[in-house]
C-alpha cells in the first residue's frame, strides 16, 4: 500500500440511523486522504480517552470525506458519544489508514466476503473499488452478510445495485441467524438471496465446490470471524 498513516481531523456529519442500533456517519477531512479498500482509521472523540478503529465504507482516491458505521454497544463510550445528536458537527481526531486486509484489483482471484453486522463496512469499500474497476466482469464474487433478523439488515439497496451490475458473477446472500425470511422479501430484493442460519454456516453451505482460486475476507464480531475461519 502507498498510503502512509498520518494524523487527520475533521467534523462529524451526515449521521443517520440505518437500524435502531447501527449508525452511519461521515468525517469531512481537513485534507484529502488516500486509502485502500478494506482499511480503517482510528478515531478519537472529545471527552473519551483512546482511539477506536472504524473501517471506511466508501472508496475513492484523494477522498475529502470518509464514511463509517458504528454499532451500539451497551458499554461503549465512543459509540454512545457518536449516537448522541450533539456529535453532529463536532471535530474528531483520526489516524490512519491502517490495516492490511485490503482488496486490490491486481489480486486476480475470485473474492469471498463473510461479514457479520457492522463488519460489512470494509466489504462495502471493497465492492465499490471492484465496481469501479469492473473486477467482477472477470472474476466471481460471493458476499455473505449476517444479521439477526431482517429488521437488522441494512445496505440492501446498495448491495442490490452491485449484484445488478454483475448479475452473472456477483452473488450476495443475506443470512438471518435469529428469524425466518419474511414473506415478500425476495420480491422486494430480487437481486439478493436470503437464507437462515449463522453467517459462517450459510456461507459454508453455499460455497461447497466454489473454493477454486479464491481469496476470503472476514469481518464482524470475533466469535463470528473465528467460526468462519
Amino acid at each position: 500500500s502507498s498510503c502512509m498513516p498520518s494524523p487527520q481531523s475533521g467534523p462529524i456529519g451526515n449521521r443517520r440511523l440505518l437500524t435502531p442500533d447501527v449508525l452511519a456517519f461521515s468525517v469531512e477531512l481537513e485534507r484529502p486522504q488516500d486509502f485502500d479498500a478494506g482499511q480503517f482509521m482510528t478515531i478519537e472523540v472529545p471527552g473519551v480517552r483512546g482511539y477506536r478503529g472504524y473501517s471506511m465504507v466508501n472508496f475513492e482516491r484523494t477522498a475529502r470525506r470518509l464514511d463509517f458505521l458504528v454499532k451500539k454497544k451497551p458499554d461503549g463510550a465512543v459509540c454512545a458519544w457518536l449516537f448522541d445528536r450533539t456529535a453532529e458537527g463536532a471535530t474528531v481526531s483520526l489516524f490512519g489508514p491502517l490495516g492490511s486486509a485490503a482488496f486490490f484489483p491486481s489480486l486476480g482471484k475470485n473474492v469471498l466476503c463473510v461479514a457479520g453486522g457492522s463488519g460489512i463496512a470494509g466489504m462495502m469499500s471493497m465492492l465499490e473499488r471492484a465496481r469501479q474497476e469492473r473486477y467482477f466482469s472477470q472474476y466471481k464474487g460471493y458476499v455473505f452478510f449476517g444479521v439477526r433478523t431482517f429488521e437488522d439488515a441494512f445496505y440492501l439497496d446498495e448491495l442490490s445495485a452491485y449484484a445488478a451490475e454483475f448479475p452473472d458473477t456477483l452473488r450476495v446472500t443475506i443470512a438471518l441467524s435469529d428469524a425466518s425470511v419474511p414473506e415478500g422479501v425476495d420480491r422486494r430484493y430480487p437481486k439478493l438471496a436470503f437464507d437462515c442460519g449463522l453467517v459462517h454456516e450459510v456461507a459454508a453451505r453455499h460455497m461447497k465446490g466454489h473454493y477454486q482460486n479464491i481469496r476470503a475476507y472476514l469481518a464482524g464480531p470475533p466469535p463470528a470471524v473465528d467460526a468462519a475461519i
